[in-house]
């Protein structure tokens, strides 16, 4: 196969949406089509859904593309030598179900599966924040990913290797501890204090209806809003307006972001910490990135932790799907 003319498919599984595009080895998104996952749908439904999509990039591909492999970005914890999904909580149906295994034989491509977070740090690696840095720096070949979003996840790049762990379920770092006190709040995954509980979009709109429902709260922006409008992206804009009830609400996210980051500087000791998701676009609209670094460097142990850059996402929503393409290239790296 003459790899400089072929592509790759790429998948991106998430809770709502099924995405596949056309990738080329260069990291360009050729086409690219999307399903709604179906309310309420069991795995077959699912995976038929899923199955049609790719015969849509087959189709688009015709005979002129030679197809290199498969990859997907699922949502979720997943066994990444057999490419089994595992608990994973916004595709439940999905459940044990091995995405290589359903259709490696029946596509007659190799398939290779990862959680999406990882993937977006494999994306942001090849293709990103660290393909840039690696233009100015060649020994930038460290990267730690986090997206904050509905929930918090991430992902590790070790000098150009992604950090798997015993099962491919390394850095849920959406899940790292960093409140112990008894009034933490309770995370999607059972514990208390998690990252993720405490500066999600999911949390953020929870943390404002309870202070919202508070009669000493006051008035303010959110205050005009049914329980039900009140969102992340709307506390971030009525902070951005200068809302006191809002603004103390992110206040407190920044520094459980603050001291998130810093955990992962001090395991990871990273050249580059990359910040994707919708509440990171919040923050970079409002010109808080700045901010949060300057907060972890005085937190930093040592000049060889601080070190590093913060950086935005460069890939806007594709981290995860280029990512996962990224795969199907070098599947080494995972």
């Amino acid at each position: 196969m003459n790899q400089d003319t072929s592509v790759a498919l790429a998948m991106d599984w998430g809770g709502t949406w099924c995405r596949i595009a056309v990738v080329g080895r260069d990291g360009r998104i050729l086409w690219q089509s999307r399903v709604r996952n179906s309310a309420g749908a069991d795995k077959d439904k699912l995976l038929a859904d899923g199955e049609d999509l790719i015969r849509q990039a087959r189709t688009w591909c015709g005979s002129g593309r030679k197809i290199a492999g498969l990859g997907i970005a699922a949502a979720g914890p997943v066994d990444a030598d057999s490419g089994t999904l595992q608990e994973p909580p916004n595709l439940p149906a999905l459940n044990g179900v091995s995405l290589k295994a359903a259709w490696e034989s029946r596509l007659d491509m190799p398939v290779s599966v990862g959680n999406d977070a990882n993937m977006a740090a494999l994306g942001e690696y090849a293709y990103g924040a660290g393909l840039e840095a690696r233009q100015f720096r060649a020994d930038a070949n460290s990267l730690v990913y986090i997206t904050v979003s509905t929930g918090i996840g991430g992902g590790v790049i070790d000098r150009g290797r992604l950090l798997m762990g015993s099962r491919g379920l390394a850095a849920e770092v959406g899940h790292m501890v960093i409140d112990r006190s008894p009034e933490a709040p309770v995370c999607q995954c059972g514990n208390s204090g998690c990252l993720e509980a405490l500066a999600s979009g999911t949390s953020i709109a929870k943390i404002a209806r309870q202070r919202l429902a508070d009669p000493g709260a006051g008035g303010g922006a959110l205050s005009e809003l049914e329980p039900g409008l009140v969102t992340a992206e709307r506390v971030l804009d009525a902070a951005g307006e200068g809302d006191p009830l809002s603004w103390s609400i992110l206040e407190d996210v920044i520094d459980s972001l603050t001291t998130g980051l810093t955990n992962l500087l001090h395991l990871y000791n990273p050249d580059l910490i990359v910040m994707g998701g919708g509440v990171t676009f919040g923050l970079v609209q409002m010109g808080l990135v700045p901010r949060l670094y300057g907060q972890i460097l005085q937190r930093a142990m040592t000049d060889g932790h601080r070190s590093f850059q913060l950086i935005p996402s460069r890939l806007g929503d594709a981290p995860g799907m280029l990512g996962a393409a990224s795969l199907v290239w070098t599947p080494s790296t995972a």
